[in-house]
């Protein structure tokens, strides 16, 4: 996988899941803004772990 596309992989998987919680708790409009913040970190992490093993030190 790209390292460009770790993120919008981490944003979908939140999009995801937010929206299944979202939709078994009947609040979608708490849920899908978490999965999204959650799925950016998860992105986040790990284009911060790739970069990490392409440069090491």
């Amino acid at each position: 996988m790209k390292k460009e596309n770790k993120l919008v992989f981490g944003i979908a998987i939140g999009v995801a899941i937010g929206s299944a919680i979202g939709v078994v708790t009947n609040k979608l409009d708490l849920w899908l803004p978490l999965g999204i913040a959650i799925g950016a970190g998860i992105g986040f992490s790990l284009n911060k772990k790739n970069q990490n093993n392409d440069n090491p030190k």
